[in-house]
């Protein structure tokens, strides 16, 4: 009899070992916060030159590095299907935005629309590595039961299914034939929101509160963040609406070129750069009438407000961390999803919507200006503040000039060295995945699974370690394609082709990148040689990648010239 009890004690303290050893182990992987921002410009924020208030984020590149030269799609759900997969969004199945596939696009290997069978998504992979894995925002990766956040591999999820939308809790969205929002909550349909619903501080509390539930039992974090913010129609609460009054009344012109001497002081960008030329359809501010002035400064405002208020609810969270003694232990990762966005939906409603679209339009929304910013409004900032927002680049979200696909990137917190650093090395967002796995120790499946697709991304663990200032060399290259308009980035060179459609001339064209950034010399006539030789990159990007063009161009290097 005392025999045996010893042997249970001997292995109830083997039991015991085992699982202390399993915590432990699970303690040294650090938590991951992913945080996006949705259509935030590259100079919005103090950080990187502009003058709207974010002091938690910028404490975050404080204390962490800034990467000047991040790559992401020219719009949301491509770039979200890298995020998640670490692989090319023409392979992870987002070849073309869903809605706007062309007829040989639809149904093609790489645009079904979700994320495929040829890709893990990253939360599934750390669920099964002994994370904890939380969802919180903006989805926009497929409507199916098997396309929402709880089929990725999140243990829990409070998730906005579709791209965009309000952000108090009428759960609409601004098109008569598609206008109620879908939401879900844990995997399962939510039929309404709460009364006080806004949702940047919605998705931060349910970040919050499922960590509070599960950080006693020592397991590591994944959560990912997606807000709405700064997505139109935008929106703040109240007490935050007039925080940011009179700050535009100079126009856009004047606080385009404070942002630029700004990143110059900084050294987000180099002393000699140059603004790109403000795009054909916006006018000179000075041209505008009183009246004018004062509605698009508005806009601004309410702009602006949104977006310190989501940097408000970004310190809550970091705050919760540190005073739950994880944030030591938690890499923080802040990015825009693309550029700024120059869609006026107010235009669009007047240029394009049927006489019964109009109707039901105004009949929803509150489109005063006195009403602005709160429930039941709906207001955007059009181009002209989008190319503030792009400064110096050239153009905005939806192109894959500048302005559209670089954006800005900071990483903090667990094991990031040289802190406050500006990183000018050339990254992408497929290099977050595999930089969260090796943080986790986790290896990607195809390493073993040859039908699945192999990370097109590099680890960024070297620089942030100090190891290294860049994860690519001279030769290395990435690539980018989106409604037809193409790009490829190698060292400081750039050619890209923009359709005559979205304000391009439809050739390719040729930039230096380090000596003009905002792409305002093409440089491919005095270098063919090496316009060539980059051309021929993307026919390999487009092999390897199995893009379908929209249109019938050739863009074969020897085609080209």
């Amino acid at each position: 009899m005392k025999m045996k009890t010893l042997q249970l004690i001997a292995v109830a303290l083997l039991f015991a070992v085992a699982i202390t050893s399993a915590q432990a182990a699970d303690a040294q992987k650090p938590n991951i916060l992913l945080i996006i921002a949705d259509d935030m410009g590259y100079s919005d924020i103090g950080c990187f030159g502009g003058e709207i208030k974010a002091p938690h984020i910028d404490s975050l590149a404080k204390s962490g590095i800034r990467a000047t030269n991040f790559y992401v799609a020219p719009t949301c759900s491509p770039t979200r299907s890298m995020l998640l997969s670490g692989c090319d969004h023409h392979v992870a199945g987002f070849g073309n935005m869903d809605e706007f596939a062309g007829p040989k696009q639809r149904g093609k290997p790489g645009y079904e629309g979700y994320l495929n069978d040829r890709v893990v998504p990253v939360a599934k992979m750390l669920r099964e590595a002994g994370y904890h894995t939380y969802w919180a925002g903006k989805s926009h990766m497929g409507y199916e039961p098997s396309q929402w956040p709880a089929a990725m591999g999140f243990e829990r999820d409070f998730a906005l299914l579709q791209g965009g939308g309000t952000n108090f809790n009428e759960m609409m969205y601004p098109d008569p034939a598609h206008p109620k929002l879908t939401f879900t909550l844990n995997g399962k349909l939510l039929d309404k929101l709460p009364d006080d619903h806004f949702s940047t501080e919605a998705y931060t509390n349910f970040i919050i509160k499922s960590n509070e539930e599960h950080k006693a039992d020592g397991k590591p974090f994944f959560a990912y963040l997606s807000f709405q913010a700064v997505h139109s129609p935008f929106a703040a609460p109240d007490d935050w609406l007039d925080k940011y009054k009179g700050v535009y009344d100079k126009g856009y012109d004047a606080i385009r070129a404070e942002r630029l001497a700004r990143m110059k002081e900084l050294g987000i960008v180099s002393k000699d750069t140059a603004l790109s030329p403000r795009v054909p359809q916006v006018p000179a501010w000075d041209t505008l009438t009183p009246e004018q002035k004062k509605l698009s400064a508005r806009r601004m405002e309410i702009y602006a407000a949104m977006l310190a208020n989501m940097d408000h609810h970004i310190g809550r969270l970091i705050d919760h961390l540190k005073q739950t003694g994880q944030y030591e232990n938690t890499v923080v990762v802040f990015l825009s999803d693309n550029g700024a966005e120059p869609l006026e939906l107010s235009a669009l409603v007047e240029s394009v919507y049927s006489a019964d679209a109009k109707k039901w339009f105004f009949e929803n929304f509150d489109t005063r200006p006195e009403n602005w910013g709160r429930k039941g409004s709906n207001v955007d900032y059009g181009a002209a503040w989008a190319q503030v927002g792009s400064t110096p680049f050239r153009f905005y979200k939806h192109w894959v000039a500048e302005g559209g696909i670089r954006t800005p990137l900071i990483i903090a917190g667990a094991g990031v060295k040289n802190a406050g650093a500006i990183k000018p090395a050339v990254m992408h967002v497929t290099d977050l995945v595999p930089t969260f796995l090796e943080l986790a120790g986790v290896k990607h499946p195809s390493e073993t699974d040859k039908k699945l697709a192999p990370l097109r991304g590099k680890s960024l663990t070297p620089i942030l370690t100090g190891k290294t200032e860049s994860v690519r060399t001279e030769e290395d290259w990435i690539g980018e394609e989106l409604f037809g308009n193409c790009m490829i980035r190698q060292g400081d060179w750039k050619i890209c082709r923009l359709l005559k459609t979205a304000g391009g001339t439809g050739e390719w064209e040729l930039f230096n990148l380090k000596t003009d950034p905002a792409e305002t010399t093409d440089l491919s006539k005095q270098q063919p040689e090496r316009t060539i030789t980059m051309i021929a990159l993307w026919d390999q990007y487009v092999e390897q990648n199995g893009v379908i063009l929209t249109d019938d161009g050739t863009f074969k290097a020897k085609a080209a010239h």
